[in-house]
């Protein structure tokens, strides 16, 4: 079984209440936003969060209100949304609670790699396993996919994708501003991993991408992009270039432009719908944020009243040995880190690539103890579903691949792929 520090963390479910999370302070800055405190193991000091509430929310009151989690860009923090993006006058009158996470100078919204030693900082840990359930106890949400929503600029932008693409289950939309969301794009000033803005190590944050490539494809929104199927989709950026309403010639706004195409072409070319927005010569600054969340907010707040569906069946990709997704769980045994992917899973069946040797436990499809005729490549077992209708399937793929994807070994030798079939039945 392949090590991957700062990887586990992503097969396990949310806890119900944010267990970890210990709650500082609360201050109420007016009638709709307030500022908490917290700590979490998951990081090494306390850390913000604003949240804004619905005009006229009742803590103890029947309706639930979908929750927009808006997230801040490089040498920011959890109160930049409020204190420059207008996000209070923007959200005014609307039925939605916007919670605005801390998230370091340039944490880039992941478990932090430090050279194979794991966190803190776990970013991700503490937003989508703890804070998340910890909103949804305290807050009169609707804690479900369809009352999720993320939005982001800059490095947000790269949150507000990476988010949703490796947790689809949880979100319904998602948005970025002038986001960093192809890390396999060079920033202007070198490769984007920011973790020195935090005091960290050169490339703490996935490993160098000489060695570690496939850590830094395994959180990019371009990498995972058929991830994001079923989801209400927004991409806004200017292109750097001198001129617009604010300004520009920004070499930033330039690289954030070529990343946010490459992901709009990506979904295009995967025939994902979505909203594109290149609004030509612009700069890297709030006042152009600003605008891309107000014309947003109609967007987010019509997938909030008319859900789009989940993908029905549905594909995930993947680089963690162990995942949980849409009530399925995958678990691989191979020696080196790589991709794999669930593909077309449903009740009647699924497709898994990879190499080695998965397990993939289903949804609750099925009547409990109830028996079934599984046809696994070549080979027809009879499994019988668990206490809770789930099957537990063994699936060969084939040899382990010796080397981690991405690396110059694995480039040399190759990186192998092996798809499995397996068809469900019954007796």
């Amino acid at each position: 079984m392949v090590a991957v520090a700062a990887a586990t963390a992503f097969a396990a479910a949310p806890s119900a209440s944010g267990a970890g999370l210990h709650l500082v302070s609360s201050k109420r800055l007016d009638s709709r936003l307030t500022e908490l405190t917290f700590q979490t193991p998951a990081l090494s000091g306390d850390t913000g969060v604003r949240i804004l509430t619905p005009t006229g929310y009742k803590p103890h009151g029947k309706r639930r209100y979908p929750v927009l989690y808006l997230l801040h860009g490089s040498i920011d923090d959890y109160r930049s949304w409020t204190d420059k993006g207008d996000a209070e006058h923007l959200t005014a009158g609307l039925p939605l609670i916007v919670v605005m996470p801390n998230a370091g100078n340039g944490g880039f919204y992941s478990d932090w790699y430090n050279n194979g030693a794991g966190g803190p900082p776990e970013w991700e840990t503490y937003h989508v396993r703890q804070l998340i359930p910890w909103v949804d106890h305290h807050y009169r949400t609707i804690a479900a996919r369809r009352g999720r929503a993320t939005a982001g600029l800059s490095m947000g932008g790269f949150g507000a994708f990476t988010y949703p693409a490796r947790h689809p289950d949880m979100f319904v939309a998602a948005a970025s501003f002038s986001g960093a969301v192809n890390t396999n794009e060079y920033e202007p000033v070198g490769e984007p991993d920011e973790s020195s803005f935090d005091a960290g190590q050169p490339y703490a944050t996935w490993g160098p991408r000489q060695t570690e490539e496939v850590r830094w494809r395994a959180h990019n929104p371009w990498d995972l992009a058929e991830d994001l199927r079923g989801m209400s989709l927004t991409l806004r950026t200017g292109n750097g270039m001198p001129g617009g309403p604010y300004g520009g010639g920004d070499p930033v706004e330039a690289y954030v432009h070529q990343a946010s195409l490459d992901v709009h072409e990506r979904l295009t070319q995967l025939g994902i719908k979505h909203v594109w927005q290149d609004y030509g010569p612009g700069g890297h600054d709030w006042p152009y944020w600003q605008r891309d969340l107000k014309l947003t907010l109609p967007t987010l707040m019509a997938a909030f009243r008319k859900p789009p569906r989940a993908p029905s069946p549905f594909t995930f990709t993947a680089v963690e040995p162990a995942y949980s997704v849409y009530g399925w769980h995958v678990s691989i045994d191979r020696p080196a880190l790589e991709f794999s992917r669930l593909e077309h899973a449903r009740r009647s069946g699924f497709v898994l690539a990879g190499s080695g040797t998965g397990t993939v436990v289903t949804a609750r499809l099925f009547e409990p103890r109830s028996r079934h005729s599984v046809k696994v490549g070549k080979k027809t077992v009879t499994l019988k579903a668990d206490g809770r209708g789930r099957l537990h399937i063994v699936v060969p793929l084939g040899p382990g691949n010796q080397f981690q994807e991405y690396t110059a070994a694995a480039e040399a030798v190759g990186t192998k792929v092996f798809r499995t079939t397996v068809r469900i039945g019954s007796e």
